[in-house]
């Protein structure tokens, strides 16, 4: 196993510190790789924590420039996590052709409502309960529904490596329950997208994120979703979705070691 994580930001989008001092972090902390991910909605780029159009280049030479600096003591990649919203950005590698990323992470961070409106799946638990009465009619199950089925469509349509945080929608259930997570109707929905990602060929990550924030003791995809991927011979990277340089390796030793998920992924 190689000590690796591809799943990284720094202050090019919502991250607290620059790429220099994360690379700095990996390489005292022993790591072989560190890959950057910074956000990404392109075509559009309408927020503040994305590359935008403009940035996107100036990014990749940042990253390029570190990797030639340090190369001698680690590997540094340069890749985006894409956002996925119908009808607007996606992951897709052609949209990303003019960076020439190392690799994508497909993620879903608003659900599209039939009214139009992106309801935030991660930010607050306030404005997703917000969403969730305004635009879905008070149900989560149909929101969580309709997060699977975007999930499901990204994996389909689109040319990318890894599939971000496959369950985000569980953030904020531990601490701000909202939906049963051994309900049959959830059971389905992460059986149905298990399938799609199986067929698709993608990697999932296994991203410890909501531990180094807080929100969760457990990563993203639960245990008894693990087991559905598995069992469905999807392949899995460990990552931390850090968003800062000490989170870098958050609960690697109890999903790298005890559970072995660390894989070399798509490159030699």
């Amino acid at each position: 196993m190689i000590k690796a994580n591809y799943h990284t930001h720094t202050t090019w989008c919502d991250g607290k510190d620059s790429p220099r001092k994360v690379i700095q972090a990996a390489i005292a902390k022993g790591f072989e790789v560190i890959g950057f991910s910074s956000h990404a909605m392109l075509p559009e780029s309408d927020t503040d924590w994305v590359l935008t159009p403009e940035k996107a280049p100036r990014y990749l030479r940042e990253i390029r420039a570190l990797g030639e600096e340090f190369k001698d003591q680690i590997r540094v990649l340069c890749g985006v996590e894409a956002d996925y919203v119908p009808g607007g950005a996606n992951p897709d590698r052609s949209t990303y052709a003019a960076i020439f990323p190392d690799y994508i992470i497909g993620s879903i961070h608003f659900v599209l409502a039939k009214d139009g409106a992106r309801v935030p799946v991660d930010h607050t638990p306030e404005l997703l309960a917000d969403g969730i009465r305004e635009h879905f009619e008070g149900s989560a199950e149909e929101f969580i529904r309709a997060y699977y089925r975007q999930v499901r469509e990204m994996v389909e349509k689109f040319d990318f490596e890894i599939v971000g945080h496959l369950d985000l929608v569980r953030k904020f259930n531990a601490k701000h329950p909202y939906f049963d997570e051994k309900a049959d109707w959830y059971r389905e929905e992460i059986g149905k997208t298990a399938a799609a990602v199986a067929k698709s060929g993608k990697i999932a990550e296994v991203n410890t994120g909501a531990i180094s924030r807080g929100w969760q003791t457990e990563a993203y995809p639960s245990p008894f979703f693990r087991e559905l991927l598995r069992a469905r011979g999807v392949r899995f990277i460990l990552s931390a979705d850090a968003h800062a340089a000490d989170t870098i390796e958050c609960a690697f030793d109890r999903y790298g070691d005890a559970e072995n998920y660390l894989e070399r992924p798509w490159q030699t």
